[in-house]
């Protein structure tokens, strides 16, 4: 299952978040994303009737299925952020860039790259 980029980013700072506290909240996604609690609150019901997330009282977690695609599109991000680094671009302007790239290729074209480049999976 594809989905559009803000949820895609969504779930990849649920994903960091969890990795650096453990439990994550509303609150926590909105400061990581520069968004509204409000805004938030509308993406997790997406989310969740997608089957990408759970809500149980103020923790946030990803499904299975939320997780899988949450990996995904960080190691999209950490692939084009490292590459464009190794090229000489300035880690901050290539992390935000990397944002950008992550979205806008195949999974096919994806791992072409990646294999071309000899970074296995």
């Amino acid at each position: 299952m594809r989905l559009r980029e803000s949820g895609e980013d969504y779930l990849e700072a649920i994903l960091v978040l969890q990795q650096e506290r453990g439990a994550v909240r509303a609150i926590d996604i909105a400061e990581r994303l520069g968004v509204t609690k409000a805004s938030v609150s509308k993406a997790l019901t997406n989310l969740e009737q997608r089957g990408c997330v759970e809500v149980v009282r103020r923790d946030v977690r990803l499904t299975e299925e939320g997780s899988s695609l949450a990996h995904e599109v960080l190691e999209r991000h950490v692939f084009f952020r490292d590459l464009l680094v190794a090229a000489g671009v300035e880690p901050g302007l290539a992390a935000e860039e990397a944002c950008h790239m992550e979205h806008c290729l195949s999974d096919d074209s994806f791992q072409k790259l990646r294999a071309h480049l000899g970074q296995a999976a």
